[in-house]
């Protein structure tokens, strides 16, 4: 029964760690390379990851963050290195490229890859018709990004016959929520994508999971006030899910009310249509997606 008392932060601790101890994760040793690792649930998988004994390669951005990051790592006794890339960047010889090359030339190979850098918009479309570029944007950071980024890391994974990606991706891809367009249809092209990539590469030990989160209280939720109200992971909890995930490279990973949403799409389109129209007539758009950015 004190199980069920214990803090988000205990349960997070006990989810990483059941099953197996930090010496004996098949983490440690290894090399994991995180996008988006400058908050959020990149940060926190950068971390819990250094805790169990792999050398993390910290990407995003914000140099400034990634380098508090990389030292709180080590404070803690941890391994990371900082390597800072605008993922949108995918032309031929541009920063994925760049990175990937530098990586590879550093470490030989990156052993476990986790695709948590993302952009989500949450905007009707009748506020989207001028707005064509969310679904470049979405597309870019959701999809292309961190295609290219594992496309140019696989070879070397495929050549030592080990590596694992973790895409983090969404229960949307199963839902199919309204006001999500542009967000949910490119986490869908990285979840179906990496299914198939992953049947490719079966035979030389190199898999993929897709995790399909629900609520992630991160600074990429926090525009819409709708979901101060409901309930969701803390980052650290998230992370925790995320490095069982590495270690044991399950094919997906979701919620329940995910699984659910799924079955009732499929087994009865019209009315999962009539209920989700229903549900987004009463949800209305947030202020950061009419262009009110005032605060309450």
């Amino acid at each position: 029964m004190g199980l069920l008392f214990q803090t988000p932060r205990a349960w997070s601790r006990r989810l990483v760690g059941r099953g197996r101890d930090a010496e004996a994760s098949p983490l440690r040793g290894r090399t994991v390379l995180v996008t988006g690792a400058s908050s959020g649930i990149g940060e926190a998988t950068a971390k819990a990851a250094a805790a169990r004994g792999a050398r993390v390669l910290l990407v995003a951005r914000r140099e400034a963050e990634l380098e508090r990051v990389r030292a709180e790592i080590e404070a803690a006794g941890g391994r990371a290195s900082v390597y800072v890339c605008d993922l949108t960047d995918t032309t031929d010889g541009g920063a994925v490229d760049l990175l990937v090359k530098r990586v590879l030339d550093e470490h030989g190979a990156v052993d476990y890859l986790v695709n948590n850098a993302g952009r989500s918009i949450r905007r009707s479309l009748h506020l989207s018709y001028d707005r064509f570029h969310d679904v470049e944007r979405s597309t870019a950071v959701n999809f292309l990004g961190p295609v290219r980024l594992t496309l140019g890391l696989l070879p070397a994974m495929r050549g030592q016959r080990f590596g694992h990606v973790v895409n983090i991706v969404t229960w949307g891809v199963q839902m199919k929520a309204p006001k999500y367009s542009a967000y949910i249809a490119s986490k869908s092209a990285l979840d179906v994508w990496s299914r198939i990539a992953g049947r490719e590469t079966y035979g030389d030990n190199v898999t993929f999971t897709n995790m399909r989160f629900a609520l992630v209280r991160t600074p990429m939720s926090a525009p819409t006030e709708l979901y101060r109200k409901l309930p969701g992971l803390t980052p650290e909890q998230a992370a925790a899910r995320v490095v069982r995930a590495l270690e044991d490279r399950p094919l997906t990973t979701g919620t329940v009310p995910g699984r659910l949403g799924e079955w009732f799409n499929l087994v009865a389109p019209r009315l999962s249509d009539a209920a989700f129209h229903r549900l987004d007539r009463r949800v209305p758009d947030s202020r950061a997606a009419r262009g009110d950015v005032r605060r309450e």
